[in-house]
């Protein structure tokens, strides 16, 4: 029941800070912060769960800390089925501490319409929550829908100049790309009917089916495309750019923290283990489109004057690294595409956040009309550099954890992919340090915009905010076991699942 006691906290906390807004227009973030930590407090008890062993197929079990089966829409074989893991645990805390982050980041942005702003804030978050826990395709495509909308209008209504085009073309791609998922549904589930007699859209009955090679491949394509597109994975990158750019500051997080890592889980948890030969045949383009990702994204990230849209360009480049991490599909690999998405998540939200407060503050995003930042605002330079040297994958970091695990195991499957992708660790230190001198560095080039007073720095709230993400940063790069237990097992059953059918990863596999 934890999990959907902290789905309905969300739910129940977005509608109350939507009707108390009349009333007093402090209180929904008052009651954001609440819901959040009520959430965090349920989370808990699930740290110290008993592990209870279920079947997926093949005779491969797997271990789940808590497992609800309860039916929904029996003529339809739809039920409710949550189920989490230690690696659905891992992301659903990071989705609930990044909610934390994105309600200090909006405290003070926000003066339209601020309970309806929460209300979406927090049905965004619950959304995720859902699709991390869902093992009910037909819900786990609900809750997919759930997350979209709520981000849509966050970003269509509190988004900057260009928020109406940002929006549509967020919602057109992912929207898109979630229907043809959906195609991809309703043919496994008809296929399954069609050899079992069993109308169902449970996970684990639908796992180890056996079916046609070509329309397996098909089916895969669907998932791979909706997920890739969430990713986003290049070619499917061009909606992120323009809506992290025109997002208000707490959106940015959401989609840079959690939401982008929707598409990762997705691609592990449900592209390879439901199709694990089709996935097979695809490794290596896809692992290619991977490294072109990384690149690509490095070097427009480059080519930016706009504050956000270089981080935004640096998440395609960062999560490139993710999808040649799960497509390679070794032990070392898939931890260290998990340990990305952790450290992605801290930093990019960081950066995001940082971008955030200087537009509010300096009333742009140029880069080009900032510099000498550091002596006006030392505690916010500070903490900018030691985010971008995070994402340039400084060592003791959990940026470089991922990104080293990634190239080594990857390097296994196929070195020059795995060469390809290393060159973007370069690219990625000269769009981070360009963006450091830029912004901090240098002398002052944009004219202050409030009499000459000096432009203010990080304050409690922000400090609040940061500072978690510091520690969890080098506690993970000093280190990343606890991250490796949490997760291994989950990992280990998805490998004894795929490897003995799988051509391509035979042999590299623990």
């Amino acid at each position: 029941m934890t999990m959907i006691l902290i789905m309905l906290t969300l739910f129940i906390g977005g509608l109350a800070a939507w009707m108390i807004e009349g009333w007093n227009r402090d209180l929904p973030r008052w009651i954001s912060i609440a819901s959040i930590t009520l959430a965090a407090l349920l989370l808990v008890p699930l740290l110290d769960a008993p592990v209870e062993m279920l079947p997926l197929a093949h005779g491969v079990s797997a271990p789940w800390l808590e497992y609800i089966n309860v039916p929904w829409i029996p003529r339809f074989g739809i039920s409710f089925v949550f189920a989490i893991d230690g690696l659905s645990l891992l992301l659903v805390a990071l989705t609930i501490f990044l909610g934390f982050v994105a309600v200090l980041s909006s405290w003070s942005e926000i003066e339209k319409r601020p309970g309806f702003f929460q209300f979406n804030l927090m049905w965004t978050l619950a959304g995720v929550v859902g699709v991390f826990v869902s093992l009910d395709l037909f819900l786990f495509f609900f809750f997919w829908e759930v997350m979209l909308i709520p981000m849509y209008l966050l970003i269509a209504i509190w988004g900057h100049e260009k928020k109406s085009y940002a929006a549509m073309k967020f919602f057109l791609f992912t929207q898109v790309s979630g229907l043809i998922m959906l195609v991809a549904i309703l043919a496994l589930v008809l296929v399954h009917f069609g050899q079992s007699g069993v109308l169902t859209f449970n996970y684990f009955d639908l796992l180890g089916h056996n079916v046609d090679p070509d329309l397996a491949f098909w089916m895969m394509c669907g998932f791979f495309v909706a997920f890739v597109v969430k990713l986003p994975g290049f070619p499917f990158h061009s909606w992120l750019p323009d809506a992290h750019t025109q997002a208000p500051t707490a959106a940015s997080v959401l989609l840079a923290g959690i939401l982008l890592k929707t598409g990762a889980y997705g691609l592990i948890r449900f592209t390879v283990p439901l199709f694990p030969d089709a996935a097979a045949e695809i490794s290596t383009l896809a692992m290619s489109l991977g490294a072109i990702g990384i690149l690509y994204g490095a070097l427009l990230a480059f080519g930016q004057s706009d504050f956000k849209r270089l981080v935004a360009y640096s998440s395609v480049s960062h999560m490139g690294f993710v999808l040649v991490g799960v497509f390679a599909w070794t032990e070392l690999s898939i931890q260290g595409s998990v340990m990305q998405m952790v450290a992605h998540g801290f930093s990019t939200a960081a950066l995001f956040m940082i971008a955030g407060a200087l537009q509010h503050r300096l009333h742009t995003r140029n880069m080009n009309e900032m510099g000498g930042l550091w002596q006006e605002a030392p505690r916010m330079g500070a903490i900018a550099m030691f985010f971008i040297v995070a994402s340039l994958g400084m060592p003791g970091l959990g940026n470089f954890v991922g990104e080293f695990l990634i190239l080594l195991g990857a390097f296994a499957v196929n070195k020059w992919i795995t060469i390809l992708a290393t060159l973007g660790l370069v690219t990625g230190a000269m769009y981070a340090l360009m963006s450091l001198q830029k912004v901090f560095q240098g002398e002052r080039e944009y004219p202050h915009k409030n009499g000459g007073i000096s432009m203010p720095d990080f304050g409690m709230r922000e400090m609040i905010a940061m500072i978690p993400m510091m520690i969890g940063l080098i506690y993970i790069g000093v280190y990343p076991q606890p991250v490796f237990d949490l997760v291994n097992p989950v990992l280990a059953s998805l490998y004894e699942l795929t490897g003995t059918n799988n051509k391509i990863w035979v042999g590299v596999l623990p």
